[in-house]
């Protein structure tokens, strides 16, 4: 009777030791994997070439916009990251700062496009590519082409070409993506880039000179048929001289004709004296 009271006694130990392993386990539950980073502002601080992008993201905000719409978008997003020595080349010394807050927001925005691309989904991406950034107009957009043979990807924008650099991150939701140009939108600079330069204009008369007689581009301008003809009081000057030759010349062949007539009378009259 000892004996079977005994060993439920030596049994308890065992027992509860089990029962605490399966509460540890229940209340640990399994490991998650682990998460890749879609920290856009952390991708970008790892890259080391990335401060004026970073400092523009953080004081438009746009950071937070785009951090929000990563955790709340099924179909991800793609950026476009301009290097430091891409916004030094592009936009000079206090061009930034001479945005408006909205401008440099829509700039930012410029370079994000809302889904995830990878290098061999923009192959079979149908262009123009819609971006975060909008104006009156619409959605600005850009165009990206891409080379199966040497997976060589170009962004264009119309005032911008480039191609893309290195892949930060290609993991959905997000692609961050580096390029060595800011890219600018034709409706915000358009008119800022490479302006034509107007022709000169032509140089005044000065007082007291005479007229070249010459078209803008140097040759001579043709004679006018008017101006070759003989002004109106030229032919009148003309005429009344004529008009005196004539003259002189009828008193002369008057003068004449009587002189031949008296010589004719004399010689008459002298043959018929006896």
């Amino acid at each position: 009777m000892a004996s079977h009271t005994l060993l439920p006694l030596l049994l308890l130990p065992f027992l509860f030791a089990a029962a605490t392993a399966a509460d540890i386990d229940i209340a640990q539950g399994p490991t998650p994997p682990e998460e890749a980073t879609t920290n856009l502002t952390s991708i970008l601080a790892k890259g080391e070439q990335y401060t004026t992008l970073l400092r523009l993201l953080n004081s438009t905000g746009v950071d937070e916009q785009l951090a929000i719409q990563l955790n709340n978008s099924y179909d991800g997003l793609t950026f476009f990251a301009p290097t430091d020595a891409a916004f030094a080349r592009r936009l000079r010394a206090g061009a930034l700062n001479a945005l408006s807050d909205q401008q440099q927001v829509q700039l930012l925005l410029y370079h994000v496009l809302p889904r995830y691309y990878s290098l061999a989904t923009f192959q079979t991406a149908s262009n123009p590519l819609r971006t975060e950034a909008s104006g009156p107009g619409g959605a600005y957009a850009v165009n990206v082409t891409a080379t199966t043979q040497n997976s060589l990807v170009n962004v264009s924008t119309g005032l911008v070409d480039v191609p893309l650099g290195s892949t930060m991150l290609a993991k959905f939701p997000l692609a961050v993506y580096s390029v060595d140009e800011v890219l600018l939108p034709e409706q915000m600079f358009g008119n800022q880039a490479g302006s034509s330069v107007a022709p000169a204009p032509a140089p005044a008369r000065q007082p007291g000179t005479k007229a070249t007689g010459r078209k803008k581009g140097g040759a001579a301008e043709p004679k006018s048929d008017v101006a070759g003809e003989p002004s109106a009081a030229g032919t009148e000057e003309d005429d009344e001289a004529e008009s005196s030759n004539a003259a002189a010349g009828l008193v002369g062949n008057v003068e004449w004709s009587l002189f031949a007539a008296l010589a004719l009378i004399m010689a008459v009259v002298n043959i018929a004296a006896p």
